[in-house]
């Protein structure tokens, strides 16, 4: 079998130019900061507290970890697809990561001091990994998910401000709290079933199930040294409840007047009889 001299070179040339191309990006990604660093006169790492590095076509960024007082990066209108860039930025309060192609934003965690992130127009797909991502910035107030895959789920809004109650903004929109009772009553039920339990400031059975047996309340008893007529009675009760119900007892009388319409006189009565009628009688029935 004849060698071939082309075949061999060809094939190592390709597999060379799949190497080399993490590489590259990386170095465009290096000199991008370096220039930043120049036209923002920063002579120290310890000194950079931005960097504007949108709109320059990365697809890699260098480990940015040794700008430890970082506070703003601009990132968007780029093709980046993940976030492993960022790893020990602990002052980094704004992160704008829009419009690119970023499919998994794993790193994200450990930015606790992250205050807005803007991750619209991007490829994000997995609702719970995007989430459970963002769970660790507890500083978070304002964040951007719209054109993202992720948000063609239902009720995606909600799902996000359940698990993100921290949040104040999402997709420019302000998180109200009519959006917040209804997050509660979809994804929450045993809360939900806790706040509608709750009547006059004590916990009530609010099941309802048509097969259980109804519930009654044990007949209560009036205490033998109860006297109805006696209004300064003191008696000391040891259930509150009994005190309660005898106090009921004491102002459950009704009384109801009305005119007895058989001692008032009709038209003719009137007009035949010469002598002077009774005036008409008052009735009153008292109930208990």
């Amino acid at each position: 079998m004849a060698w071939d001299p082309n075949h061999l070179p060809h094939v190592s040339l390709h597999s060379t130019s799949l190497v080399r191309a993490p590489e590259v990006a990386f170095e465009i990604s290096r000199r991008a900061v370096e220039d930043q660093l120049k036209i923002c006169g920063f002579k120290r790492d310890a000194d950079v507290f931005e960097l504007f590095l949108s709109q320059m076509n990365l697809t890699e960024v260098i480990d940015l970890s040794r700008f430890r007082k970082l506070k703003y990066l601009w990132l968007h209108h780029n093709k980046l697809q993940g976030l492993t860039f960022l790893t020990r930025n602990y002052c980094l309060s704004e992160l704008y990561l829009n419009n690119n192609a970023i499919f998994d934003i794993e790193g994200l965690h450990s930015l606790p001091s992250l205050y807005l992130l803007l991750l619209h127009h991007n490829e994000l797909t997995n609702i719970d990994a995007t989430v459970k991502e963002l769970k660790g910035m507890p500083n978070l107030k304002i964040l951007t998910l719209y054109q993202n895959p992720l948000c063609q789920y239902n009720l995606y809004r909600l799902y996000i401000i359940y698990h993100l109650p921290e949040v104040q903004y999402l997709d420019r929109k302000q998180v109200t709290e009519d959006e917040r009772r209804s997050m509660i009553t979809v994804f929450n039920h045993k809360r939900t079933h806790v706040v509608q339990s709750i009547a006059f400031g004590r916990r009530v059975d609010a099941s309802w199930n048509p097969r259980a047996p109804l519930k009654q309340k044990p007949a209560q008893r009036v205490p033998p040294d109860f006297a109805f007529a006696n209004n300064v009675d003191k008696t000391v009760f040891d259930d509150p409840e009994d005190a309660v119900f005898v106090r009921s007892l004491k102002r459950s009388a009704m009384a109801f007047t009305f005119l007895n319409w058989d001692t008032v006189p009709t038209r003719e009565e009137k007009y035949l009889d010469e002598k002077g009628r009774e005036p008409a009688q008052m009735l009153t029935v008292t109930l208990r």
